[in-house]
């Protein structure tokens, strides 16, 4: 693809009211809707509206304090089916955790969607964070991270045969008595330490070969995993020259895995804060702050710096915490944290507030224009491939984005004005990959 040809790829990264934590405390917030699938529905409709590549579910296994707002509702692959109804042409992504499923479940699930969407589906490929999590699935802890993307790269391997098990032309529908051609069906006889699977699927091979797999891993371990295998990446990214570094280190290491960069979207999130002036898009930040607890903030601030937060001083600078490489929980996030303490020297009481929506993802606060101008200065300068989406308060900051956003990036060029194709691999510039058999070769 050349430059004159590339395209920006945009998703819509749904989460409850939207991504600012107070957003369901807004009094116009669609909190009593959370678990209404027509309201799922109707936003990915808008985003389908807005020619966006997909909509994407983030997904967790335990409850917080509940009192804090809401953080899951609907399982995300249950919604999509639904969802997927809604819609014609909008990819649909999901996590799924490699630590909790099994491969074969994975495999089914994703592959009966793809055929329920008619080739639609993306797997956010995860290995899950939190020891509460684990305890919800048999385990005291978490394992060690680096267990974990080891399951990771089989648990995918696993997948991959099990979606190849049945050839493009495996079904024959001769009702003389040839439903499928067992030439074209095989088992895939996995066995390690992990895993034990025969196969094949019980379902017939997915419309896109492959759901696309997508990663979002920040750790050494996670870059490792994503360069071998994601086909779309998203990242965190707080500012310009993080994204670039990033940016260039993963497509240096997807290159030396013998693939093509180009050909890997990376979408870092995206918060937009969006007004006819800029002080309009400040006044709406600033209406969300104003709804920002402390105390809860606090609590997940703990989260992500892995400490107790509650006595922190909110209008004295951030203690000092410790540095990346002794941090032993998500490190994407800290290392973003840590980068945000050392260009805004914030109080944290400031540092509550540039987390609030998002937990450190870029933020844009403007007109659409202003908007569309560092969108397409991130996007000219190696910063991105495109943005997953991560309105504040849904659905108004999706609203904004396509009703006021997408039009300028359509008029410079930068981003389609129709769907030119049906399936997700289709709107990522992606190929299909081919059955790993031939029943009518055999």
């Amino acid at each position: 693809m050349t430059f004159e040809t590339r395209q920006l790829h945009l998703n819509l990264f749904i989460f409850g009211c939207g991504h600012h934590k107070a957003a369901w405390r807004h009094p116009q917030s669609p909190v009593e809707q959370l678990g209404d699938v027509t309201y799922l529905e109707q936003l990915a409709r808008t985003a389908e509206r807005g020619f966006l590549d997909a909509v994407f579910f983030a997904d967790g296994h335990a409850a917080a304090n509940v009192a804090d707002g809401p953080l899951w509702f609907l399982e995300p692959m249950t919604a999509l089916a639904a969802m997927s109804r809604a819609t014609s042409r909008i990819g649909l992504v999901s996590t799924i955790s490699s630590t909790f499923h099994t491969p074969f479940h994975a495999a089914r699930m994703l592959a009966s969607l793809d055929h329920i969407s008619g080739g639609r589906v993306g797997w956010n490929v995860v290995t899950s964070m939190f020891d509460a999590e684990a305890r919800n699935h048999g385990l005291e802890r978490m394992p060690e991270s680096l267990d974990r993307y080891a399951r990771a790269e089989e648990f995918i391997e696993v997948v991959l045969g099990l979606w190849d098990s049945w050839a493009d032309d495996a079904l024959r529908y001769d009702r003389s008595g040839v439903y499928a051609d067992p030439a074209g069906v095989r088992a895939i006889n996995h066995r390690s330490e992990r895993f034990l699977v025969d196969g094949p699927l019980n379902v017939p091979r997915p419309p896109q070969g492959h759901p696309v797999l997508f990663q979002a891993g920040a750790s050494e371990a996670g870059r490792q995993l994503a360069a071998r295998r994601a086909e779309a990446i998203y990242a965190v990214a707080y500012d310009l020259p993080s994204a670039q570094a990033y940016y260039r280190d993963l497509k240096t290491r997807i290159r030396q895995a013998g693939r093509n960069p180009g050909a890997v979207a990376i979408m870092p999130g995206l918060v937009t804060y969006l007004g006819s002036t800029e002080a309009e898009a400040k006044a709406k930040q600033r209406e969300l702050d104003e709804l920002l607890p402390a105390e809860d903030s606090l609590r997940q601030l703990g989260q992500f710096v892995g400490q107790d937060c509650m006595d922190w001083e909110l209008d004295a600078p951030v203690p000092l915490l410790p540095p990346l490489e002794e941090f032993t929980g998500p490190k994407g996030r800290y290392a973003t944290i840590q980068r945000i303490i050392a260009v805004e020297r914030p109080t944290v009481r400031e540092l509550l507030g540039r987390l609030a929506a998002g937990g450190g993802h870029c933020t844009m606060v403007g007109t659409p224009e202003q908007i569309a101008d560092k969108i397409t200065h991130w996007f000219e300068h190696e910063g991105a491939d495109g943005f997953n989406l991560m309105p504040p308060t849904l659905p108004g900051g999706l609203d904004d984005f396509v009703d006021h956003v997408v039009p300028v990036l359509q008029q410079r060029g930068l981003f389609r004005h129709s769907y030119d194709t049906d399936t997700l691999r289709g709107h990522l510039g992606l190929s299909r990959p081919g059955g790993a058999l031939s029943a009518r070769s055999r």
